[in-house]
């Protein structure tokens, strides 16, 4: 029996992400891109982030049924089992019989044929009752919640000590959905061409929520368009596209992105300034730095001065910036629905870790803000050790740096629909996008302002 495509790329792209802990979003760009049928595209796509998302829950299924721990059974049996049970699970469209003959094949093409009849009974013999009444009742309720929904123990515990059960449950439930396809106009010009040119190639397009400069998309990929292409829009969530808002970059400032790479918000700093020659772009890694150039040429952005650095040692500037953006390294858990590979990587050292790394960037960048300046430290966390703490201590460490709300610089960009940009902000005047209130990804940002 021939294995579909889909499968035989989602298969290939779950064993690379399991064997060399890669990025499932970045393999599926390079696989898709080379050219499929969209139905394939599509499948392979629900098959990877599907069985990522649920993979705590699949092999608690799957050693319901085959009463041997998933971790000692070979990756790729593990992962033909992932993929069966997902499709016969959570995908009313496939049959159940496809599910299992093309896992059994995917062993085969593996070069682990004897574990074909294991694979096949296991699928055969996985339970189909509701899940709840397969769950075990005597679980406390964060580690009920956790295996309910396949996270980690521990970082539910913490959710649920900060925000409470009911609000952690529909946190979960979220990042186990699709997120919402959401691009970045910045040229409020070109709005009605870019819908055009978005209705045309088949996609349903709709306002964004809370930006003047977006839309929301559904069915299909934006990325496959001639307006791509030429650079008039950038795919990228709503929480993100307000982090480089928040600076208030005006024509001819001086601005240093510092942790830039891919570098969506650098353009969108660079549209601002007026011209791409005002702006340098850091990022630790040359690779990253070379795929960022390409980026930035499809926006017509090729003069971004580009330089590989370590941000946590004395930065190598003699001249200070009028702005900056510290969107730092972090652990990421305000965006664990794109990238769901992180929630089953992170533990609770790494927050120390990072921690540790984010307050010597941020130090490190305040000593070249020019006076008068403005510096926004961010992250894609819900984590207060990465966030708040973050800022409180490079604050200690800088004396006379001060911080400041960042809503008067987003008022203007905010659609005449959106709730007031105050209700981004908290107490202290941080910005926070919370998943379950604001329906974007979780984001954080402290604006730092230097006295003139």
């Amino acid at each position: 029996m021939r294995v579909s495509p889909a499968r035989k790329i989602a298969f290939d792209i779950l064993l690379r992400v399991a064997s060399r802990d890669a990025f499932a979003t970045d393999l599926l760009y390079a696989r898709l891109e080379k050219g499929m049928k969209r139905e394939d595209a599509a499948l392979a796509t629900e098959l990877v982030m599907g069985v990522l998302r649920w993979q705590r829950l699949l092999d608690f299924l799957i050693e319901r049924a085959s009463h041997r721990r998933a971790a000692d059974l070979d990756l790729e049996v593990l992962i033909a089992l992932r993929l069966g049970i997902y499709q016969m699970r959570f995908l009313t469209r496939v049959p159940r019989a496809a599910a299992v003959n093309e896992s059994v094949e995917l062993v085969k093409a593996a070069r682990k044929r004897s574990a074909a009849p294991f694979v096949n009974a296991v699928l055969r013999r996985t339970p189909r009752a509701a899940i709840e009444k397969l769950l075990p009742a005597d679980l406390p309720a964060a580690e009920l919640l956790a295996l309910r929904f396949s996270f980690p123990d521990w970082l539910v515990k913490r959710w649920m000590a900060r925000f409470g059960e009911s609000s952690t449950a529909m946190f979960l439930e979220l990042q186990n959905r699709p997120p919402r396809v959401v691009i970045s106009v910045p040229d409020l010009g070109r709005l009605v061409p870019v819908r055009e040119a978005l209705e045309a190639a088949g996609l349903t397009v709709e306002p964004a929520q809370m930006l003047r400069s977006g839309f929301q998309i559904r069915g299909g990929n934006p990325a496959q368009t001639p307006a791509f292409e030429r650079g008039w829009y950038t795919i990228q969530d709503e929480a993100s596209q307000m982090i480089p808002l928040l600076l208030d970059v005006r024509p001819g400032h001086r601005v240093l992105d510092l942790c830039a790479a891919p570098g969506g918000k650098t353009a969108r700093l660079a549209q601002a300034a007026g011209t791409a020659a005002n702006i340098v772009a850091a990022d630790l890694y040359e690779h990253r730095l070379r795929s960022m150039r390409t980026f930035l040429a499809r926006h017509s952005l090729a003069d971004v001065r580009m330089l590989a650095l370590d941000a946590t040692r004395p930065l190598p500037f003699k001249s200070t910036f009028d702005r900056i953006l510290v969107d730092a390294p972090c652990s990421g858990t305000g965006t664990l629905g794109r990238n769901p590979e992180i929630r089953y990587r992170l533990t609770p050292a790494d927050l120390t870790e990072l921690q540790a790394k984010q307050i010597a960037i941020l130090t490190s960048a305040l000593e070249h803000l020019a006076p008068g300046g403005k510096l926004v430290y961010s992250t894609c966390s819900l984590e207060p050790e990465e966030n708040q703490a973050v800022a409180t201590a490079a604050l200690r460490a800088r004396p006379g740096i001060r911080r400041i709300s960042g809503a008067a610089a987003l008022a203007p960009h905010l659609s005449p629909s959106a709730a007031s940009a105050d209700l981004l902000f908290d107490e202290q005047g941080d910005f926070r996008t919370i998943p379950w209130v604001h329906f974007t990804d979780g984001f954080f940002a402290a604006v730092l302002e230097k006295p003139a």
